[in-house]
């Protein structure tokens, strides 16, 4: 019986590390492949694209990044870093400001910030371009950045909320007494307690806000202030024959985000789990 325990366990291990391994093959695989037909000629990759280059050729990545690809990423790198700060200040503050602090009409202003998760950026698109055509906000970088930022804050206060309502209040009790104020305690206290949370959200916020498509392509015409993705495809457009290229420009625009996601996995996993499974 011991025996048929120990072997019953070893097929269930060897079960569980074939399916990881396949897993991982699964989500590995396109990437590893678009980064070999980043380095292949066009006749390689047409000929296979499924083998590996016969020389490699890195000067694809300089050819992406003269092509546009390097202001493409300035833009796309301070919209997300702007944005995503911006999102995560007011989100603290109106996550603590609901949860930590008796206001009159609490659970009414929780219903209105939270009711801005049923708002779908589709059905603003025509409101919104009428509205920002007529402040001079189209087609420009702050308009962006605030489209990024309000249609990201429900969001980010809604996980924000749920970690801070289970953060024992004697902590704030204790502060009061010391002396500390509301915004030094937000500061000093509730803010660094809300770490995982904090990290989590801003994962999340810098994957939407770099891999964002519909208002970066709807709000821009070109002139200066096209994202990364509305780049790649416009850069699709003008090589449309030369994909070595446009795979380098895919990679290049993968690369930050999955070495993101790995630095950052532990507390987002961490952060996300006390957000919302308490």
């Amino acid at each position: 019986m011991v025996i048929l325990a120990r072997l019953g366990r070893g097929v269930r291990s060897a079960a569980m590390w074939a399916l990881l391994i396949v897993l991982a093959i699964v989500v590995l695989y396109p990437l590893v492949w678009m980064i070999m037909n980043a380095l292949k000629t066009n006749a390689e990759l047409f000929t296979d694209p499924f083998a590996l280059p016969a020389s490699p050729l890195w000067q694809n990545f300089a050819t992406a990044w003269r092509q546009g690809v390097g202001d493409f990423v300035l833009t796309s790198v301070s919209l997300t870093v702007l944005a995503t700060l911006i999102t995560e200040l007011i989100s603290a503050w109106a996550a603590y400001g609901l949860t930590r602090v008796s206001i009159p009409l609490n659970r009414t202003f929780t219903v209105i910030v939270l009711a801005g998760l049923m708002l779908a950026p589709t059905v603003a698109l025509i409101p919104l371009v009428k509205m920002f055509q007529g402040m001079g906000l189209y087609d420009s970088f702050l308009g962006l950045l605030i489209l990024y930022t309000a249609f990201r804050i429900p969001f980010t206060v809604f996980l924000m909320r749920a970690y801070m309502l289970d953060l024992p209040r004697e902590v704030d009790e204790a502060a009061s007494i010391d002396g500390a104020s509301r915004a030094a305690t937000f500061w000093r206290i509730i803010l660094p307690m809300s770490m995982p949370i904090i990290i989590t959200t801003i994962v999340l916020n810098v994957l939407q806000n770099w891999n964002e498509y519909l208002f970066a392509m709807v709000f821009t015409s070109g002139t200066g202030v096209q994202t990364l993705p509305v780049g790649l495809a416009d850069l699709m457009s003008k090589n449309g024959t030369q994909y070595p290229v446009v795979f380098a420009g895919m990679v290049m625009a993968a690369a930050p985000m999955v070495i993101l996601f790995f630095v950052c996995q532990r507390y987002f996993v961490r952060g996300l789990a006390g957000g919302v499974g308490k």
